[in-house]
């Protein structure tokens, strides 16, 4: 199977990503974008969910081998990792966005040994700050993370710079790029549309001031 496509083409079905280039959302940080995406959705589509654990465990087995830990981010990682988990037959755990503020104030929930080889799933790389923090957290408790693995990335430079000071790789089940195109084969957006799209990627910001 190709995940890429299937997953691709899922998302847009169920609205967990959505385009809108002539009418930009607003993230949380202001910033203007064609793109909106909420993963979250896909847990409640058998289907989809299954071609995107799958997908992610073929990426593991082909990237990072034998792993001996599957970590999920909270909260949106959590699922996906789980069913990646289930699907290598490998242990679980899972990592807070901060410790407990109470009992023995922990930020990581499952046993991890050090040493181990960990790989981390998150939903979403736009870049990729909040998941590396997770991978800081698990380094930290001993474990060696080997890479991460998510459903879907933006494929913004400001990623793989921030991997690449990290000397840490990822791959994504789908990606912006193939999403886009699968948008413009199935009718969903006009060649002028692809064309901001793409701007829109190279350089976030600069297009935010234009729209």
């Amino acid at each position: 199977m190709d995940y890429a496509q299937t997953v691709a083409k899922d998302l847009l079905e169920i609205h967990a990503v959505t385009l809108s280039p002539d009418e930009p959302y607003t993230w949380a940080s202001g910033l203007h974008s064609p793109i909106y995406t909420d993963n979250r959705l896909t847990i409640s589509y058998p289907a989809v969910r299954q071609a995107i654990y799958k997908g992610m465990a073929e990426l593991i087995k082909e990237h990072f081998g034998d792993v001996d830990v599957v970590a999920g981010t909270a909260t949106a990682g959590i699922p996906h990792a789980a069913w990646v988990a289930e699907e290598l037959n490998k242990p679980f755990i899972y990592v807070r966005s901060k410790p407990k503020d109470h009992g023995r104030g922990k930020q990581i929930e499952g046993i991890i040994e050090k040493g181990q080889k960990v790989v981390v799933i998150d939903d979403l790389i736009s870049t990729g700050g909040s998941v590396l923090n997770a991978v800081d957290t698990v380094n930290k408790e001993g474990g060696e993370v080997v890479g991460v693995i998510s459903v879907f990335t933006y494929q913004l430079p400001a990623a793989d710079e921030n991997f690449g000071a990290k000397g840490l790789k990822y791959y994504s089940v789908t990606n912006y790029s193939t999403l886009v195109n699968v948008a413009k084969e199935n009718g969903l957006i006009s060649e002028d549309h692809l064309e901001s799209l793409h701007e829109w990627r190279n350089d976030p910001a600069a297009w935010s001031e234009k729209h």
